[in-house]
């Protein structure tokens, strides 16, 4: 009778942990996984040499987050639609060897956290590579709402745990982060631009994109930045779309008979506009504008994404957006 029970203690028990075991993998096999990544979300260049600054950003966040996946998209479909249609030309493909299969294969945002929400990334922290909170900047944004409004009826199935937005170089608008710090940190990573400069004796002109339908005022506002930090110096900030313009530069170095200015891109980039609208043999290029107007130029066709500083920047933001959402990269 005693070894009767035993049996019937020893098959419970047996019972018992199989239950277990089985209750876990099936739990196991529903539950999704949950890994994190990154997307450095940038407008994009068609320009070759102009892709070091972008990679150089990759490499600066993968070494500042060893353990996740960063990816590479591209927010301009027009670029885009161009890398595609290269991997399909040879004489590119021989010409451009080096070039690395995240921009040859780039995507967009949405198809690149597709991918890796596919592929068992649950926790995506998308940054942008954009100067300032621009139109670029409120689409990107308005992405990632849209995809944090999709409900499931059991909430194990979410497509994702946490999808959230870092902040661009120059801040965004908010009460969390205040963009004025954002805008001094910007300040402090251009030092070596205001020390080239002023070694050639030379005033910085930066030449930023803008924009036409959204407020580009933040440029003015970062010129006046520049200014207090580097008062000895003479920094000016024009844009290609929006105000400040290229006249409205022309017009202040004109008013200090400034006689020499160091233009450059306030770009990630080095791309087409710093080759042709700043630094191009057209008639109406900045280079040209500035020569006509009796002033000495000097052009440094470098992109802000070759600025390690400038790199730490979107470092600090990716730290923050985990941080301010609780999430451990």
């Amino acid at each position: 009778m005693k070894a009767l029970t035993i049996r019937k203690s020893g098959i419970f028990i047996t019972l018992a942990i199989l239950t277990v075991l089985f209750s876990r993998s099936v739990f196991a096999m529903d539950a999704l996984p949950d890994k994190k990544a990154i997307v450095l979300a940038d407008f994009g260049t068609t320009y070759p040499s102009a892709l070091i600054s972008i990679t150089n950003i990759q490499k600066v966040v993968q070494k500042a987050f060893p353990d996740t996946t960063v990816r590479i998209a591209f927010t301009s479909n027009i670029i885009r639609n161009i890398w595609h249609q290269r991997r399909q030309d040879l004489k590119f493909l021989e010409e451009y060897k080096d070039i690395p299969k995240d921009i040859l294969y780039v995507k967009g945002p949405l198809a690149t956290i597709a991918d890796l929400q596919d592929e068992g990334y649950r926790t995506i922290i998308v940054q942008p590579l954009h100067v300032y909170a621009g139109e670029e900047y409120a689409d990107l944004c308005s992405y990632i709402n849209g995809l944090n409004a999709i409900t499931t009826i059991k909430k194990k199935y979410m497509p994702f745990v946490k999808l959230v937005v870092g902040r661009p170089g120059l801040g965004a608008y908010g009460h969390i982060h205040d963009y004025h710090k954002d805008m001094e940190a910007a300040a402090k990573a251009l030092a070596p631009d205001v020390a080239l400069a002023d070694q050639k004796g030379a005033a910085l002109v930066y030449m930023g994109h803008g924009n036409e339908f959204y407020s580009t005022g933040i440029y003015a506002e970062f010129e006046q930045v520049m200014q207090k930090m580097y008062p000895k110096s003479r920094v000016f900030i024009g844009t290609v779309e929006g105000f400040p313009s290229l006249e409205d530069a022309v017009s202040k170095v004109m008013h200090l008979k400034i006689k020499e200015v160091l233009l450059k891109p306030l770009m990630i980039v080095a791309g087409d506009h710093a080759n042709n609208d700043m630094a191009g043999d057209e008639d109406n290029s900045w280079k040209n504008t500035f020569k006509r107007a009796g002033v000495r130029v000097e052009c440094d066709i470098h992109g802000l994404g070759e600025n390690a500083a400038w790199a730490d920047i979107y470092v600090n933001h990716i730290r923050d957006a985990a941080r301010d959402n609780g999430i451990q990269l």
